[in-house]
């Protein structure tokens, strides 16, 4: 499967052509960044710490995506929409890990979604997905007189909060109760915030170091408290569950998938 990695002089992106050599069935089309990087004309092969692939770095998003099967992309939301309308008119899923979107991002991969095969998830390993199917299912349990507090750590560089990966596991115990995150959501609490509203949704974001991403849900009742929780130890595992999906995207119709979908994990 021709795969392209957009962002492939970043961190992920070069963990992603990694995941891409190393995974069966899979070639590296093509690696692109934006116009003006200094990597532009790099092997991208040799960024990524791996022998010299003669795949040049380019910014021909759209020359790219025509010889490709599926685009990776773990940029910036803006970026996520640009290159999601790219690989709609070339007919190519694309499989996003992008953080930080916002509703007029979202709607914008819907659009596109109609298209094509859209794979979206704030969070590609397997682990971290299977923490949100039960913490579906522990949600639509148990009653709203248990709260929900959700609470993520990441290093000091990330610029998004709270994560991806948090609001996942938020609408994961949203849709638990069939309710509407947005409605039920507390991301910020400082100075008298009063008591806590029955039925919200709460989230606490800390930063520091280099933690690659620590997350726990905790279900808080009267006299009892259930704590589910994921750590990531390496960042190579987001690549390999994109490169995952985007081997699971073959041959889909257009629509707008999860990593639930890739992973099976809806009967939870």
């Amino acid at each position: 499967m021709r795969l392209v990695v957009v962002g492939a002089a970043g961190r992920m992106g070069r963990m992603l052509v990694k995941a891409v050599h190393e995974a069966p069935g899979c070639v590296l089309a093509a690696a692109v960044e934006r116009p003006g990087s200094a990597m532009l004309g790099q092997d991208a092969g040799l960024l990524a710490g791996l022998p010299a692939n003669k795949v040049t770095v380019t910014d021909d998003a759209a020359s790219a995506f025509a010889a490709a099967d599926a685009v990776l992309d773990f940029t910036t939301p803006d970026s996520t929409v640009a290159f999601a309308a790219l690989a709609a008119q070339a007919g190519i899923a694309h499989i996003v890990g992008t953080t930080g979107l916002e509703p007029r991002h979202l709607a914008a991969l819907e659009a596109a979604a109609s298209r094509t095969a859209i794979i979206r998830s704030g969070n590609m390993s397997l682990g971290v997905n299977l923490l949100a199917a039960l913490v579906r299912k522990v949600s639509a349990t148990l009653g709203t007189d248990w709260d929900i507090e959700i609470v993520e750590m990441h290093h000091r560089m990330k610029v998004d909060a709270p994560s991806g990966t948090a609001v996942l596991l938020g609408e994961a115990a949203a849709q638990g109760r069939a309710v509407d995150l947005a409605e039920k959501r507390v991301a910020v609490r400082d100075g008298h915030t009063g008591a806590r509203e029955p039925g919200t949704i709460g989230f606490a974001t800390l930063r520091g170091g280099t933690v690659v991403g620590d997350h726990k849900v905790v279900f808080a009742s009267m006299g009892e408290r259930l704590e589910l929780s994921h750590i990531a130890e390496d960042r190579s595992l987001f690549a390999q569950g994109a490169v995952k999906a985007a081997l699971w995207s073959k041959g889909r119709a257009p629509g707008l998938y999860s990593m639930a979908d890739v992973l099976g994990l809806d009967a939870l």
